[in-house]
């Protein structure tokens, strides 16, 4: 099953980027490898030898993060890749998670598939691929399954779905339509993606096996540096689908006195 591991980058994540490049390499696997980069014009000596390189700058807005994968997967598919195994420039692959989601592919090949990620703390920096197992600790937040494990994601839970680390055919994906390119910046193409999916009819099965473990960054929370991303997006969200998403997030922007509820959205007050 001729795989392709995507990733989008910016400078802002190169020495992310430069980690996760040295993991994959460990895995020994033959793979098509795409790399979407962000910003107006790759550094020099972003390129890697054997990857596709494309480049997507970003819009008015900021980042197009959504677009940059669906041009990864046109490249990947164009390529002759069978599976496409999205992972985000934050993420380093566990030694079984190309090997899990071809299993979960074979299994259930009209699905969109999740792995679980693990998140990093300050301390933990692995360079080598042997180092990842030993700080295994999927996210409470989703399903972690054991080894070999699958289950369908009921209606409710295409709401968790993350884009840091799925994996899809094709086929599924060219059903589902890829990200809208409407979102740049932070916040919702993951939640469109999966309502799209289940919009199609499009069952998402959680995969055991298929670990990914994210770097550290610093973060805030809420994210006061995206709240205008996040009310533009969640804007676009809802036209599509009458309901606004990140709702933890507008609560807390709301308690903390910066927006308010107008009608059917949201305003900032400040």
């Amino acid at each position: 099953m001729r795989t392709a591991l995507i990733t989008v980058a910016s400078a802002a994540r190169r020495e992310h980027l430069e980690r996760q490049r040295r993991v994959i390499a460990e895995l020994a696997d033959d793979i098509v490898r795409v790399e979407a980069w962000l910003d107006e014009t790759p550094p020099d000596g972003v390129a890697e030898a054997g990857t596709l390189t494309v480049l997507v700058p970003p819009g008015p807005h900021g980042l197009r993060v959504g677009e940059g994968r669906n041009r990864a997967a046109d490249a990947a598919i164009a390529a002759g890749a069978e599976l496409l195994v999205f992972l985000d420039v934050d993420c380093l692959p566990g030694p079984d998670l190309l090997p899990a989601y071809r299993a979960a592919t074979r299994a259930h090949p009209d699905a969109v598939l999740c792995g679980a990620v693990t998140y990093l703390s300050s301390v933990q920096r692995p360079e080598n691929l042997d180092d990842l197992p030993f700080l295994t600790r999927p996210h409470r937040a989703r399903p972690a399954l054991g080894p070999g494990e699958t289950r369908r994601a009921t209606d409710r839970e295409y709401d968790l779905f993350w884009s840091l680390s799925f994996a899809v055919t094709p086929a599924t994906w060219d059903r589902i339509g890829g990200f809208h390119p409407g979102y740049e910046g932070y916040g919702a193409e993951d939640t469109d993606l999966a309502w799209s999916a289940r919009a199609a009819g499009v069952e998402m099965q959680w995969v055991g096996g298929a670990d990914a473990y994210h770097q550290w960054h610093p973060v805030s929370s809420p994210p006061w540096q995206h709240l205008d991303d996040i009310l533009r997006n969640g804007g676009t969200f809802f036209e599509r689908w009458g309901a606004w998403p990140m709702g933890g997030w507008l609560d807390a922007f709301a308690a903390a006195g910066a927006i308010e509820r107008r009608g059917d959205g949201w305003v900032r007050v400040r």
